[in-house]
This record gives C-alpha cells, structure tokens and sequence, in this order.
C-alpha cells in the first residue's frame, strides 16, 4: 500500500534550496513568465469562474482592507478591485512572481491601490488585526507548514473578518476522479513542460493536491487554528474547494 505523504513534506524536484520554501520560491521564479498562461490553459479558463465565486462572497462582507497571501502575479488581487476596496495588499515570495504582477497592476492603472511585497506566509510583516479579509488562491498548498501559515492569516485579520481559501482539492465521483488523475498525473505535466519547458513544477502540483487536506479535514485544521462558521463549497465537481471562516 502506497505511503500517504504530508503535506509538508511534499516539495518540488530539481530546484535549489534546503527546504519546501526555498525550493517552492526558486520554482516559482522559474515558471513566472508563463505561469498565467498556463494556469488558463490547464483549467480550460475556469479558474476564472472560481475566483469570481470567491469575490461574491467577499461581496457580502464589504472589505475595505484585503491581503492577497501567496498572492503570485496577482489575478485574485486585481479581481479584488470590483469590490472597490480602499486598499488590497498582495504577499509571496517568489521575486518573479510579484515583478510579473507589478507589470499586470501597473498596466491596468492600479498600483495605487494594489501594493505587492516580498514575504513568507509563516511571517507576514504586518501587526495584529491589520485587514478585513485575508483571502489565499492556490496557495496555502505551497506553504512550508499549514498550521504556521494559518496562524499568521488569522493573526492579521480583524476580529470579525473574513478569510476566503481558493484551493484544489480531489474529486471523489466516478469518472470524474479516474479522468482527472490522468489529466493531472500524465497530460498536465506534458504541457507544462511543452509551454514553460519546467516539467518538474507540474508534476509538483498533482502530488502536492493529493497530500493536501481537503474538504472536512481542512475545516477542522481551520477550526483548530480559531476560524470560526467554517464551511467548505466543493467547486467543478470537487476539483476545487472554497474554504471560508471569521475570527
């Protein structure tokens, strides 16, 4: 019987660095350049539908201040702006990643309102109670340690403040479950290897989804880290999940 692997100790091939946050931040800089491509090209475009179902519900709690953690080229951060919050401060570590989101924000006009800066989820730079909202997509999967990057989300955010997490998770229907395994484990790493020529970031990612917890293990994580109204809405037949709780 194949051993299941934590979450933690996942961490991607071929890239330097002496632990999961190194080696996640050096892939991360390697693939930025074609990193929006290929996320819209390997979900079909969908993940756009996903992300606008995060700011729906952001929509009910009128944020004025947002963090965008493991924020990336910042797609959530700039969909963020319908909100018309007062500020949306997005935070990764990956250098690349934050200079191909600072072109995107720049470009659309909006630096003014949306600030990227350079920092580990485990240690984020801002004081106790600093934003409304703290939302995360597809990134709390990449964090070198869930419970210390959790910790520090809830830290930041507001007594009665909402966090949103974006995540992948497994699908469990038939076919669903079958297609998708052989879409994640044998087409997606070709492709990726095809249009940004790093075919280890996408095999990463399919074992990365299959040692994350998902669904009722990621609310009780949740719910032990002190969110409270914690609930998960499976997305696409389950192949993503929106996790939300308050403090």
């Amino acid at each position: 019987m194949k051993e299941h692997k934590s979450h933690n100790t996942v961490i991607p091939q071929t890239y330097s660095g002496s632990g999961k946050k190194e080696k996640v931040e050096a892939m991360f800089d390697s693939i930025a350049g074609k990193y929006d491509l290929l996320n819209h090209v390997l979900s079909g475009g969908i993940d756009y539908q996903w992300r606008k179902r995060v700011i729906n519900i952001l929509k009910e709690h009128q944020p004025k201040t947002i963090l965008d953690v493991a924020t990336g080229t910042g797609d959530l951060a700039i969909a963020e702006i319908r909100l018309n919050p007062e500020k949306i401060t997005g935070v990764d570590i990956s250098a690349g990643m934050l200079d191909v989101g600072r072109k995107k924000i720049a470009e659309k006009k909006l630096s003014h309102k949306i600030e990227m800066i350079q920092a580990d989820s485990a240690a984020l730079p801002f004081a106790d109670e600093s934003f409304d909202a703290v939302t995360v997509a597809f990134g709390v999967r990449n964090f070198e340690n869930l419970d210390n990057g959790l910790k520090e989300m809830y830290r930041v955010l507001r007594t009665g403040g909402v966090m949103i997490i974006l995540e992948f998770s497994q699908p469990q229907q038939f076919p669903v479950k079958q297609l998708y395994r052989l879409y994640s484990r044998k087409i997606m790493p070709s492709i990726g290897q095809l249009l940004s020529k790093q075919k280890a970031a996408y095999e990463y990612l399919p074992e990365s989804v299959e040692a994350f917890p998902y669904g009722k293990k990621m609310v009780d994580i949740l719910m032990m880290q002190g969110f409270k109204n914690t609930k998960c809405t499976p997305l696409t037949f389950g192949i993503a999940s929106i996790y939300v709780g308050t403090k």
